[in-house]
């Protein structure tokens, strides 16, 4: 256990209501860039102004306003598509830490229906998350996403 991070119940796991609560988070956060309602300006406000988000390889989106373009992008290009597009995350793993963040590591799937089609898996990543507190809520402020097969997940 590294020295910033807080003694948890036996087994190394948070608290069930913290990991509860993040999990809602996760949830709330995926479903405002999934289907007809999607809302990338309300997604992108789920991170700090300062956020990082990278995925191996590429070049990092940095600050709240990158973040928010980069989705909105994503967002019209599936929905030209006419796909519905969802994401599952499992395997949860909840860490506190003693300045109040929080950080965890999740699986991830992306997953692609064309209307009427068949389900087809359009990623498999291993995410790494630092959340912070933003009054009774969360915001992610660094996301470091691997995907499968590609080393450092």
């Amino acid at each position: 256990m590294s020295t910033d991070q807080l003694p948890t119940p036996a087994g190394g796991c948070a608290p069930a209501s913290l990991h509860a609560e993040i999990q809602q988070f996760y949830a709330r956060q995926m479903h405002l860039i999934e289907g007809a309602g999607a809302d990338p300006e309300a997604w992108a406000e789920t991170f700090t102004e300062d956020a990082v988000i990278e995925l191996a390889g590429d070049t990092p989106d940095v600050g709240r306003e990158a973040i928010r373009a980069s989705v909105a992008a994503g967002v019209a290009h599936i929905a030209a598509q006419g796909w519905d597009f969802r994401h599952w995350f499992g395997m949860l793993d909840v860490r506190p830490r003693r300045d109040g963040s929080v950080r965890t590591r999740y699986y991830a799937l992306a997953m692609a229906t064309p209307r009427g089609g068949a389900l087809d898996i359009r990623g498999s990543l291993v995410c790494h998350d630092e959340l912070v507190r933003d009054g009774s809520g969360w915001l992610v402020r660094h996301r470091r996403l691997v995907p499968d097969g590609r080393p450092g997940s």
